[in-house]
């Protein structure tokens, strides 16, 4: 993919998926298919021969319909080919959604209590399997449909827990997180924002600046250090925070937008498209848990 794309999508080889399947080649001195042997005339006939081109339809093993028929046919697309295709990215990326949507539903059917297990489950679970899908050289289909049903129960419990204590905040997150994809898609189709070097650059140093703060914050809601809920995030610079956050969450869009792309125009081989489905089901989860945050202290403050 495109050198300084989202993380998920580095270290992953495309070498070699540029170019179309190399037709194999017959032994020296042997016919390929189409091909006189090696030292045997293959145009024109020897004197006195007569030409029949039905018997030479016949040695190739092609009669003349079916010669015809072959170059009628259209010439064969990177489905054909095996290579990624822009379907093949939705297909699985609704795949990804879907599991995580069923994952999600189960969390609405229990009791608070063991949905709120499930949340913890779902987000401890659902982080061991990113960093597994992350590094994994070649992707693996059922590992990345498990940490969408991992996250599934996270975001499910996660958004019973806010909306019980800030009615319609979930609904109004799912919009947020929606209506942030929409924008950020057209204003990547039409040219307007782009994973530039120097952009990447900032990207790097605010993702790294807003880690280092998120993990001393949760230190300190841990060890009871500060007894808000939402830890050092809370009034105007938790909600300033958080902004900050869905700035960063809707660049890593563009970023697998532009990875996503590179990998097509590549012919990356097809079974990336599910590494593809992976990298925007994290940042979606990233978005969707950034927006809601960021409602649930607004509505604390009224």
């Amino acid at each position: 993919m495109a050198l300084g794309g989202n993380p998920i999508f580095n270290g992953k080889n495309f070498r070699g998926a540029t170019q179309a399947p190399r037709v194999p080649q017959a032994p020296y001195g042997q016919a390929q298919y189409g091909q006189q042997p090696y030292g045997q005339q293959s145009f024109g006939r020897a004197p006195g021969q007569v030409m029949d081109p039905q018997a030479g339809y016949a040695q190739q093993g092609m009669t003349s319909e079916q010669l015809q028929q072959m170059y009628n046919q259209p010439a064969a697309g990177p489905a054909d080919t095996g290579r990624m295709t822009y379907d093949d990215v939705i297909v699985k990326t609704t795949a990804c959604l879907g599991v995580l949507l069923a994952g999600a539903a189960v969390t609405l059917f229990v009791s608070m209590g063991l949905a709120s297990i499930l949340m913890i489950a779902g987000a401890l679970g659902g982080f061991v399997l990113a960093m597994v899908n992350t590094f994994k050289k070649q992707p693996s289909p059922a590992l990345i449909l498990a940490y969408a049903g991992l996250e599934g129960l996270f975001l499910g419990g996660l958004t019973r827990v806010l909306d019980l204590a800030y009615p319609g905040v979930g609904l109004q997150a799912v919009v947020g997180t929606l209506s942030v994809f929409a924008v950020t898609l057209l204003l990547f189709k039409s040219g307007k924002v782009r994973a530039t070097p120097k952009a990447m650059k900032f990207f790097m140093i605010a993702l790294v600046g807003y880690a280092l703060f998120s993990l001393v914050n949760m230190v300190m809601m841990l060890t009871g250090l500060t007894t808000e809920p939402f830890g050092l995030r809370s009034g105007i610079i938790g909600v300033v925070i958080g902004i900050l956050a869905i700035g960063l969450a809707a660049f890593s869009l563009v970023m697998d937008f532009t990875s996503i792309e590179a990998g097509v125009q590549a012919g990356a081989p097809q079974r990336f498209s599910w590494t593809a489905a992976f990298g925007l089901t994290v940042t979606l989860v990233w978005l969707y848990v950034e927006i809601i945050r960021v409602l649930a202290i607004l509505r604390g403050e009224d």
